[in-house]
């Protein structure tokens, strides 16, 4: 229940004295509570701060000020417009705009309040917003200090996500005040004492958070945790900080999950291809080592996440979403695992190796930006979509949904242009040539 403001009241901004109406009051935290309200005809968010907070902050204002002139990274951030205040009320708050009602909390996935489950596509697609939107914020020279799930919404339908909380960030190294963390999140050498929170333990904070996503699990809840009698704080230091270790670390099985405890990170850990299974063994041993040295950059998480859609196959039994992994198909000769929801084989479709990268061709396979302009990350503009012949839906092809002419070489050599609105054919040996990529069709 609000505390602080009552709706009615009208706050001004302190840059244009701007009047900004107070209205339904919408949660609060440990630092002050968020409201609805409407400023100019505009519908926006207000988080007014309590004043023990302020008290216990004095650089928040500073924070506040220098977050809204540098601006925001990108548009996933709900990023502070204006500070607001007012006379003869205590305190000051901050504008941010407001959450569309198609976002939900990573704190519903984990708790499967989510109903249906989020697709494999719809997950991967939020790991790379993550990975991309902090990419942008730390280019920025900016450090987020408290990656988490309770920090972050995404839309289940199509992996769009928002960042808010938005006013503890702060310049890279700055030690002035600021949160450390959220608990779970926090770096192992914060926990330490041995670091302040900065870009680097931001990338350990961001490898949890994508494990937690894909997994459903904490990444070092293993064995030790189900040992703990009383989870206070000395337990939590050494679980998450001075005896930290990965629940499939390969050389320490310690820690390793316990079935019928950690059901979610057992099913869900051999679900996945082996390039996601090493980056992430590598962010929870090598950077909890090696915390310079070991984290896994933004770029990098950017990257598996393409990759991991690119991946995307169905299981023609049951429907359920599989992953194509190069690493089984040479341990087994060519034959990929069964589907992990009914057992069944699965079956390959047809791929195209664009450069070094490989898409699976399904039904709804597209082509986007990036596939044949590797700095082009564009979900909303696909350049090409698999299609079926109107004529015989037994053929399959390639469209080509940009503005560019392609030129397509079969495998006996027959050359042809594929103008925007046509289709190649999608046979094995076939080359297209997108202008600035070409790729192969292969079985």
């Amino acid at each position: 229940m609000s505390d602080l403001l009552r709706a009615g009241q009208t706050v001004h901004t302190e840059s244009s004295q701007t009047p900004c109406e107070v209205g339904q009051f919408l949660g609060g935290g440990g630092q002050g509570e968020v409201y609805q309200a409407n400023l100019g005809g505009k519908p926006v968010a207000l988080k007014w701060y309590y004043s023990h907070s302020i008290q216990a902050d004095p650089y928040q204002r500073d924070r506040l000020e220098s977050a809204i002139q540098s601006g925001s990274p990108s548009d996933r951030f709900l990023w502070p417009i204006d500070i607001v205040s007012e006379p003869g009320i205590e305190g000051f708050g901050y504008i941010m705009p407001l959450r569309e009602l198609r976002y939900k909390g990573f704190v519903d996935l984990m708790k499967r309040r989510i109903q249906p489950d989020p697709t494999f596509r719809t997950l991967a697609t939020s790991g790379f917003e993550l990975a991309n939107g902090f990419l942008k914020l730390h280019s920025k020279g900016l450090c987020y200090r408290d990656i988490s799930f309770g920090n972050v919404f995404f839309d289940p339908k199509n992996g769009d996500i928002l960042i808010c909380d938005n006013d503890n960030v702060t310049i890279n190294g700055d030690q002035e005040g600021g949160v450390m963390g959220t608990p779970r999140f926090i770096a192992p050498e914060i926990i330490t004492d041995k670091a302040r929170p900065s870009t680097q333990t931001d990338l350990y904070s961001l490898a949890v958070l994508l494990f937690y996503m894909l997994m459903i699990h904490h990444p070092l809840e293993g064995k030790r945790e189900t040992e703990i009698k009383c989870l206070d704080a000395p337990a939590m230091n050494k679980l998450y900080g001075t005896d930290a270790v990965f629940i499939f670390d390969p050389n320490d099985n310690s820690n390793a999950p316990v079935p019928g405890h950690h059901d979610n990170a057992l099913i869900f850990w051999k679900i996945y291809p082996q390039f996601l299974r090493d980056l992430f063994t590598k962010a929870f041993t090598n950077g909890i080592r090696d915390p310079q040295n070991g984290r896994i950059r933004e770029s990098e998480w950017r990257g598996a996440m393409v990759n991991l859609r690119d991946s995307i196959i169905y299981c023609s039994h049951c429907g359920a979403e599989n992953f194509y992994d190069p690493d089984v198909l040479k341990a087994s000769g060519g034959k990929p695992n069964p589907c992990w929801s009914c057992q069944k084989e699965i079956l390959l479709p047809p791929r195209i190796r664009i450069d070094r990268n490989i898409t699976m061709l399904n039904y709804d396979t597209k082509l986007f930006p990036h596939h044949i302009n590797a700095n082009l990350f564009d979900f909303s503009q696909p350049v090409a979509e698999v299609t079926q012949n109107p004529q015989n839906p037994s053929i399959w092809g390639i469209k080509n949904l940009s503005s560019e002419n392609w030129v397509c070489t079969t495998a006996d050599n027959q050359v042809k242009n594929v103008e925007p609105g046509y289709s190649a054919t999608i046979a094995v040996g076939t080359k297209i040539n997108f202008g600035r990529a070409e790729g192969e069709i292969r079985l």
